[in-house]
């Protein structure tokens, strides 16, 4: 299992400077940002280590070789868009650019795209799965095609007044990814595994590895801390970020021992990334690179 870190936080380095920092702090593997340039729809996006829409294949050749130099994996390239918004504009580029990073993957020989499957946050689930099965055949298909697979994160995007009431990606659940994985029955389709989702909306965020082992292409490293005092003035129906707060791995909840173990059980000998989202640390870059540090440190603990 390699420790490794999404560079999404990184959002001012250039792709060589993100390498070389993965590589001074030990990591063994990247999971590349690769947005449509400077599309700030929301936090972190705009990001774009990786410029899919203008990548060569003597440049990728290039990041190829500069990574494997200092011997750090590209474990994935990551956009989260939604590709099902109820705005057709919206899902439509959604769409356009992630082919533009499967082929970004191909060029580079990275075997995994991540993503969100997406969610028309006004329409039910069961209307939504059938936009699934519309929309995401062709895309995993031409994934397939190009040996690549797609990492599903399990993010709702429910956090602000915008994602309510359905947030803007489905694969939230056990009980929906059963689902989704039987419209969607292709052996490079799976899970990028975040539990700290799990967390807020007071799933078991162990038992999933066992029942989806075989579907875990990817796992974040990303804490939760939940509010007590706040969940009981607000309840579940509130926005999450009424009541809960991203931190650092080993600032929240998660009982990374517990976690780690799970994955050891079953075998899981993939990459893993760090994902910072905790706002008590994004003062300054001084900031930022104490919590990169805190939780490389933390997680060696465990991986």
């Amino acid at each position: 299992m390699k420790l490794g870190l999404l560079s999404a936080i990184l959002a001012d380095m250039s792709y060589e400077e993100v390498i070389d920092y993965a590589a001074a702090r030990g990591l063994g593997c990247v999971e590349l940002a690769a947005w449509p340039k400077g599309d700030g729809a929301r936090r972190y996006a705009g990001v774009a280590h990786v410029d899919a829409e203008r990548l060569t294949p003597t440049r990728a050749e290039a990041m190829r070789t500069y990574a494997a130099e200092r011997q750090v994996e590209i474990s994935a390239l990551g956009y989260y868009p939604n590709p099902l918004s109820a705005n057709t504009e919206v899902a439509d580029r959604a769409i356009a650019h992630l082919y533009r990073v499967i082929d970004a993957a191909q060029l580079m020989n990275v075997p995994l795209v991540t993503t969100f499957l997406g969610r028309d946050q006004y329409r039910t689930v069961a209307e939504n799965l059938k936009s699934v099965a519309e929309v995401w055949p062709p895309i995993i298909e031409y994934a397939r095609d190009r040996g690549i697979r797609i990492g599903i994160e399990n993010c709702p995007m429910l956090f602000t007044d915008d994602e309510w009431p359905g947030g803007q990606n489905i694969m939230t659940s056990p009980a929906v990814w059963r689902q989704v994985f039987d419209i969607l029955d292709y052996d490079n389709f799976g899970l990028n595994y975040d539990p700290s989702h799990f967390v807020w909306q007071m799933l078991d965020y162990l038992k999933p590895i066992y029942e989806f082992q075989d579907k875990l292409f990817l796992v974040h490293f990303k804490d939760i801390k939940l509010l007590p005092e706040r969940l009981a003035d607000v309840g579940t129906m509130a926005t999450p970020l009424s009541y809960m707060v991203p931190k650092l791995p080993g600032y929240g909840d998660i009982d990374w021992g517990r976690f780690v173990s799970a994955l050891s059980d079953v075998g899981y000998a993939g990459n893993t990334s760090i994902e910072i989202e905790d706002k008590a640390f994004e003062a300054d870059d001084t900031q930022v690179d104490a919590a990169i540090r805190h939780s490389v440190r933390y997680m060696r603990n465990f991986v």
